[in-house]
This record gives C-alpha cells, structure tokens and sequence, in this order.
C-alpha cells in the first residue's frame, strides 16, 4: 500500500513541536518524520514525545546516525518505543553527515562495515534474539533485549550512494532516500536495493498553493543545497543532469543556483504547486516504486503549511 507523510522540521519552535504532530495526526498523514541533526533535537525523544501525543500516526526516526550509539542500547530504546506503541514506529539508521560524525570523533575508517554489522545487530536485538558475533564494530555478542516487543519496528537504511543502497537490501527492511527523491532516482534506487518488495520511504521539499508557479519559487530555498557534491547520486539519473551540473558550475552560490532554476526542472526536483499537480507528482513517485513519500514543509510558517500539504491526500 502506497503511503503520504510529512516531515516536522527540525528547527520548529518547540512550543510548536506537539501542535504540529496532532495536526499531522488529524488531518490524515500516514506518517510523520522526525529528523536527528547534529546540533538540533534527538530523533528517539521526540519520536516518544510525539508517539504520545497522538493516537493514530506512525513515526519515523530519519536518521539515527549508526556511530553515535551502542547498538544494544539503541535496540533498547527503539524496543521501549515499539512496546508502547505498537506497529507505529519505524527506525532509519545510517551513516550521519561525515563532518558532522568527524565532528564528535564518530567517523569510522569503514562506514559501510559499521553500517551493516550495526543493522544486523540492531534487527537481531529488536527480535529478542541474542545479538550477533562481534564485528569490525558492533560488540554485542550475546547480549539479550528481554523486553521484546510485539510488533519488531521496519529498520530502514538513510543512505544515497549505489553501495550503501544495496546494502540495504541484503541487511535492512528497506530504504529511505533524502531530498530530492525524482521518480528516475527512485527507480535507480530500486535498481541497486535488487527488490520492489522493500521499503522505499522518499523525502521531498513541499509546497502547495492555488498558484502553481508561485508555489514552485517558495519551494526554492529548500533546493538550495542539491548544488552541492553530495547530492550527485539523486541528479544522475535525471534526463536534464548535465544541464543542471552546468547551471551549478555557472551559479555563484546555493541561493543563486536555487533561485535561477528553470521552473520546470523546479516541478521535477520537488512537490511544489496545484493540488492536482503535486498529487500527480506523488503519483509519479509512487508508480516509480516508493511506498511512502514524504512531504517537507518549504513555507516559512510550517504549522500553517500542513493544512495546504493536506490536500493532496486521498479523502
């Protein structure tokens, strides 16, 4: 079954935080999203905080960084989650942002080693079975979650590259794939993970409006930084890549790059405009294999922005 959700940004005013989830909740998003970013809010406390205050909508973590905790510990935490709400969490697990993960001396020589071996012994811990022989990384040997919940969470692998997605096919419930999600990254993505029959949950800068172009420049911000190196996987199998690596090279910064795209590539690498038009956009992603897409409120006033988000759901 194809799923819509929605993101609780990372900076929302904290007096805003369970406001919004009830919102989500009310209006009929399947899912909500919390993101752990170094420097901002924890993505297992708010995804409890939220869990709690509503009744009906599943939550993701995207992502918990795989060096940042003991995987035991991690099995522990998400293992409380998923007994208290059954059936509504879900775990993305990847490899952090490097400088961020350098930053705080988390950066392993092998990201992909650790990636996997924590995976495993994540998904080993949460079924209640004793974790698996020690790795490179992840000690865990033996150790036994007693407290095991009835409905195991999906582990689901934030990642970009062609190795790490395949990596997420061969250990994990499936994928979660950053901004911007177009259907021709999704089907590549698909092509790497070697199964349709897996999670594939997208993120994707959002904004809906009666006036479609008008929609499409407020969601410019929120492609400012696809400029950058990182993102080279999602615009690769784009049919207008090299003209937009161009348009990069001739732009003098992020804001520049954003603000001069042409409107149609605009409508590609985003869920901005009509109701009509960006439920056609959803459409297109999940006929392209997601499962779930997940919509990014772009607008300045976030909490405002879910009414307008909401109408592109199925009534």
């Amino acid at each position: 079954m194809t799923r819509a959700g929605v993101m609780l940004p990372r900076d929302l005013p904290v007096d805003e935080v369970l406001d919004y989830a009830r919102r989500a909740d009310e209006l009929g998003f399947d899912e909500l999203w919390v993101v752990e970013d170094l420097g901002f809010r924890g993505g297992i406390a708010q995804a409890g905080a939220v869990l709690a205050a509503t009744s009906r909508i599943v939550v993701g973590i995207g992502i918990l960084p795989a060096g940042a905790r003991n995987a035991a510990f991690a099995a522990m935490e998400l293992g409380t989650l998923a007994q208290l709400f059954p059936g509504r969490l879900i775990a993305g697990i990847g490899h952090g942002m490097p400088d961020w993960m350098r930053q705080v001396g988390a950066w392993p020589a092998s990201p992909l080693t650790l990636l996997e071996e924590y995976t495993v012994a994540l998904r080993t811990l949460l079924r209640g079975e004793p974790g698996p022989k020690a790795g490179r990384y992840v000690r865990v040997e033996g150790v036994v979650i007693g407290e095991k919940p009835e409905v195991v969470p999906p582990v689901v692998l934030g990642v970009r590259g062609p190795k790490s997605i395949a990596l997420a096919g061969q250990v994990s419930d499936g994928v979660l794939l950053a901004e911007p999600a177009a259907p021709p990254y999704v089907e590549a993505s698909i092509g790497h993970l070697g199964s349709r029959e897996l999670e594939v949950i997208t993120y994707d800068a959002a904004v809906v409006g009666a006036d479609g172009r008008g929609a499409r420049d407020l969601v410019r911000p929120g492609l400012a930084a696809i400029g950058e190196p990182d993102w080279a996987p999602h615009l690769a199998p784009l049919p207008f890549a090299e003209q937009l690596a161009r348009h990069r090279q001739a732009s003098a910064g992020p804001e520049e790059f954003a603000a001069t795209l042409p409107d149609e590539w605009v409508g590609e690498l985003a869920l901005a405009g009509t109701p009509d038009e960006v439920r056609a956009r959803i459409a297109a992603r999940h006929d392209a294999g997601a499962t779930s897409v997940v919509m990014i409120p772009a607008e300045p006033d976030r909490l405002a922005a879910l009414d307008r988000l909401a109408q592109v759901l199925p009534r």
